[in-house]
């Protein structure tokens, strides 16, 4: 009970900040406004110029941050659950990889200019491939160390499809869109980008929450969540369409961005109790501040060429899982 009062607090919280991040990505900026010509803005009256500035820069770039991020601490915390392995995270796995892949793939061939829906069902197509992938690996891997095995050598293997693609780019304009693909960013992000990715992520989020239930029951095991009741099966289909869904889409948005869906997981599990099914919201909305205060970094920092959000998530988040790598390791270690 202890737990359940504190997570409800936890999540109004993460959304109230989340909120305000959003308000403050606004706000700030080469042009700084006023929270007066914010609203004013936002309610279509004031300056034109300042109309522009939020409804077709900021405020979608903002929110594609958000999405993003939310889309990514879930699916971290839904694959951690599944896999009950605190190291398991779509980027680390090799899922926004083949995401990633697959979204230029569609670029390289041309498929996004007369249909561009395919950008984001292709990014989802590569998703679910991997996360598939990943959990047949997971049912006869015997420890950590070989699942990870298995996603280093997903994301080697997209990574090296990448850069043949790269390499025969027919243009430089289809070679500067994979790249951005490559590296994650969500500069230039329209709300026209936002709508054709956000009922792929809702949809993704959806199954991960009707998931969630179970996902408390399966950290004691699968055959104890089995003799509970729970349909172990349908579970972790519900986690893998879901998780596909939701990261295909944050591909689709911002390219391949990494490490918030680990990130964000291992910070809020410990104040939920370690229980996976009441982390999956808190982690969600974690991740979706972790990534609109790195994007605000990104915009921040002054430089001749702006920096990549995948960039900066990757400088940011690459460190922090060597630590929980290492501490997951020294638990594991025998006494």
């Amino acid at each position: 009970m202890m737990v359940a009062d504190r997570t409800w607090p936890l999540t109004t919280g993460l959304a109230a900040l989340a909120l305000a991040c959003v308000v403050l990505a606004c706000l700030i900026g080469t042009a700084p406004l006023s929270p007066g010509e914010l609203l004013a803005a936002l309610a279509g009256a004031g300056d034109p110029a300042n109309r522009v500035i939020v409804w077709e820069i900021r405020l979608p770039r903002a929110l594609a941050a958000l999405l993003v991020g939310v889309a990514l601490g879930a699916s971290g915390a839904a694959l951690q659950g599944l896999l009950r392995n605190p190291l398991a995270e779509p980027g680390v796995l090799g899922v926004s990889a083949m995401a990633s892949l697959a979204a230029c793939v569609a670029i390289y061939w041309g498929l996004v200019a007369w249909f561009p829906p395919a950008l984001p069902l292709a990014a989802i197509a590569g998703a679910l491939v991997a996360t598939v992938l990943l959990v047949l690996a997971a049912a006869r891997a015997r420890t950590v160390v070989a699942l990870l095995l298995v996603g280093v050598g997903l994301s080697s293997f997209a990574g090296a499809l990448m850069s043949l693609l790269l390499n025969f780019a027919p243009t430089p304009f289809s070679l500067a869109d994979m790249v951005t693909w490559a590296m994650g960013s969500v500069a230039n992000r329209s709300l026209e980008d936002l709508a054709l990715a956000v009922p792929f992520l809702l949809a993704g989020l959806a199954l991960l929450v009707l998931a969630a239930p179970a996902l408390a029951v399966l950290g004691a095991g699968e055959e104890v969540a089995a003799s509970m009741g729970v349909d172990v099966r349908r579970m972790r289909w519900l986690v893998v369409a879901g998780s596909g869904l939701a990261t295909g889409a944050a591909v689709a948005l911002a390219g391949a961005v990494g490490f918030v869906g680990i990130v964000a997981p291992h910070l809020v599990r410990p104040l939920t109790g370690h229980d996976p099914g009441r982390a999956l919201v808190p982690s969600a909305l974690l991740g979706g501040v972790i990534l609109v205060l790195a994007d605000m970094l990104v915009r921040l920092v002054p430089s001749d060429q702006e920096l990549k959000l995948g960039v900066v998530a990757a400088l940011i988040g690459a460190p922090a899982f060597v630590a929980i790598a290492l501490r997951h390791g020294r638990r594991e270690e025998p006494s």
